[in-house]
């Protein structure tokens, strides 16, 4: 299963890139893991969408504990909307990344 978030920013930009480098660092590192699979800011640049990894089963829970752990989220930065996603057309595809 993959999950599909979506990031809106809470405060202004000049906010939000205090924040970024921390944020970008996490996603390194859950990109490392083999958790993240693409991730990158909106056009404009008013949020940002992260696809990742997760579990079929807990797979709320575990994209809760990946925006817990996300500084843009700790920081107050950005609101999250959080999306389990049974991928159909294109899994073998996403699967292989």
């Amino acid at each position: 299963m993959y999950a599909l978030v979506i990031i809106r920013y809470r405060l202004p930009i000049e906010e939000v890139v205090k924040a970024t480098d921390e944020h970008r660092a996490y996603l390194r590192e859950l990109k490392d893991q083999g958790v993240l699979i693409a991730s990158g800011p909106m056009d404009p640049r008013n949020g940002g969408v992260v696809l990742f990894r997760v579990p079929d089963e807990n797979a709320q829970q575990r994209m809760t504990e990946l925006r817990d752990g996300d500084p843009f989220y700790t920081k107050g930065v950005a609101n999250y909307e959080l999306i389990a996603w049974n991928v159909g057309i294109g899994k073998e595809g996403l699967d292989k990344l």
